[in-house]
């Protein structure tokens, strides 16, 4: 049988693709492998972020109690914000965590200073789950979600540890612990992280 057809012209081979599939597959693969053995061990929510080892972005609002808030006045001191929806099931579970964070911190020199960045939620609905459920620490307001696109928050909750410098040193992506979190900023603090 001849592939020259009447008109003398040779029809082109057909492509194989299945190789090309193969190789795109293992490709895949490969880099997914690359990901979970470089992923975190189970309970370990320090998360990866373009915004570590830089600046913090700026944040300026006003707390539910009308009062301004600009991070950039926060420098000298260590900054923990984290995100919060009142109706966010972790961020409800995380809450106690918070307390116990914030008054830890409080009693020790150098001590971290905790704010709360409204992810989703009203004021209203945000300083009654506060009245209900305890919580001393200011809560800033992100009327336009500027402040949780800065950050680049994909879920909340989520916590954000920023230096004496104004440099973000950690991001943490679900609940945290308080033990967790004051063991990390210890070690920023001691040049160990």
């Amino acid at each position: 049988m001849s592939d020259v057809v009447s008109d003398g012209v040779v029809p082109a081979r057909p492509r194989r693709v299945a190789p090309f599939i193969a190789l795109a597959v293992a490709l895949v693969l490969a880099a997914l492998f690359v990901v979970l053995a470089g992923s975190s061990p189970a309970g370990d929510n320090q998360v990866q972020s373009f915004l570590i080892g830089r600046p913090a972005p700026r944040v300026v609002s006003t707390t539910l109690d009308d009062q301004p808030f600009d991070l950039s006045r926060r420098k000298g001191s260590w900054v923990v914000l984290n995100f919060f929806d009142p109706t966010c099931v972790p961020c409800v579970d995380e809450h106690p965590e918070l307390i116990t964070f914030d008054e830890q911190q409080s009693g020790i020199p150098d001590g971290a200073e905790l704010y709360t960045i409204i992810n989703r939620g009203s004021a209203e609905s945000v300083q009654a789950f506060f009245d209900a459920n305890g919580g001393e620490w200011p809560v800033v307001r992100d009327p336009d979600g500027g402040v949780s696109v800065d950050f680049g928050v994909a879920q909340v909750p989520e916590t954000w540890i920023i230096d004496p410098n104004g440099v973000v040193r950690a991001r943490y992506a679900g609940p945290i612990t308080a033990e967790r979190v004051a063991q990390d900023l210890q070690a920023f603090r001691e040049g160990r992280a």
